[in-house]
């Protein structure tokens, strides 16, 4: 089973998808409303692991100041308003799905801003300290961004927001740096490195591959009478994606080395879906919260495989990594 469950995690551009597929099916046979009992466990489920990992203590290690200023600038003066604008272009009678388009924006980084880093021999410590940096910020910027840009057309209840992002962001981040020292103390850094932090994005995936099922299903009905407005939310997506890797290459090559503009790409690319489909689904409600989170969940389908793809690319675009010196 966990050889299964480790699959799904390496597969996600695929195991989303197919997921999407199985809740759009489940939805469509039975009544789904019971599975709503599931979406605060499955929240719990996507969010805590990934924060056992997280390296908070690395932001108070120094670094490139000017690199993790450039970096936040593109993540919350430019791209968000990107997202604004393309959602008032392509959803306009859609607000919610508008609203869904923003939250990819606003979350940036996440555990595979480090792991895409480091398979592209970026800088790591850079991304480290962008992913939490980043977190922090996007946790407390997105009520009111939200409400800012979307507060006209959607109620957006800031009290609620501030009340569930502190329960699904910071009490896990809490929880994540108590539990990592528990380990390390009980099992050593050794055991840790080696055989158990991997294991824990394995439990992320699986939270999120729920809560993908979940709204599927709760919406089933809906999109199955209007199979098209799921490819429609493809081209805004693609769009902020394209525009973001092209942006953020071409300020990493004029600005920063090789390391640092690899950082760069990843730590602004990379959104933290799985903290915008948990404030969509525990802010508003399964049903309203599901069809913030279907265009969520597409996001992960050109991301994965947008990251993916620009990892063979690096070279060409930065130049070779520097040559590792020899040891005797």
């Amino acid at each position: 089973m966990w050889k299964f469950f480790e699959s799904l995690q390496k597969n996600l551009v695929w195991s989303i998808p197919a997921v999407m597929v199985l809740g759009l099916i489940f939805g469509s046979v039975t009544d789904p409303m019971f599975l709503r009992a599931t979406i605060i466990p499955l929240t719990f489920l996507m969010v805590y692991p990934m924060m056992i990992n997280l390296q908070v203590a690395k932001v108070f290690m120094g670094g490139n100041i000017r690199l993790q200023l450039v970096t936040q600038l593109i993540n919350f003066a430019i791209i968000p308003f990107l997202a604004f604008g393309l959602g008032k272009l392509f959803f306009a009678d859609q607000p919610l799905v508008a609203l869904g388009l923003l939250l990819t924006s606003l979350l940036p980084t996440s555990g595979m801003t480090i792991s895409w880093t480091g398979f592209a021999k970026g800088n790591l410590n850079a991304a480290v300290q962008m992913t939490v940096i980043g977190l922090i910020i996007g946790s407390l910027a997105t009520p009111f961004y939200a409400k800012w840009l979307m507060g006209t057309v959607v109620e957006i209840p800031l009290a609620d927001v501030f009340k569930q992002i502190v329960t699904i962001v910071f009490l896990p981040m809490l929880l994540g740096v108590v539990t990592r020292v528990a380990i390390i103390r009980a099992w050593g850094e050794k055991r840790y490195q080696k055989d158990l932090k991997k294991k824990f994005p394995v439990f992320s995936s699986v939270g999120v591959l729920g809560i993908v099922f979940v709204a599927l299903a709760l919406k089933a009905t809906a999109i199955v009478n209007n199979p098209a407005a799921l490819v429609g939310y493809f081209v805004p997506l693609a769009i902020i994606y394209g525009v973001n890797f092209t942006l953020s290459t071409m300020v990493g090559k004029m600005f920063f080395d090789r390391g640092d503009a690899i950082a760069l790409v990843y730590g602004t690319v990379m959104r933290n879906l799985s903290i915008a489909l948990a404030i969509a689904i525990t802010v508003f409600g399964p049903e309203d919260g599901s069809e913030i989170a279907l265009i969520i969940a597409m996001g992960y389908i050109i991301q994965v495989q947008a990251a993916a793809w620009y990892v063979k690319f690096t070279n060409t675009l930065f130049g070779s990594p520097a040559p590792e010196p020899e040891t005797i």
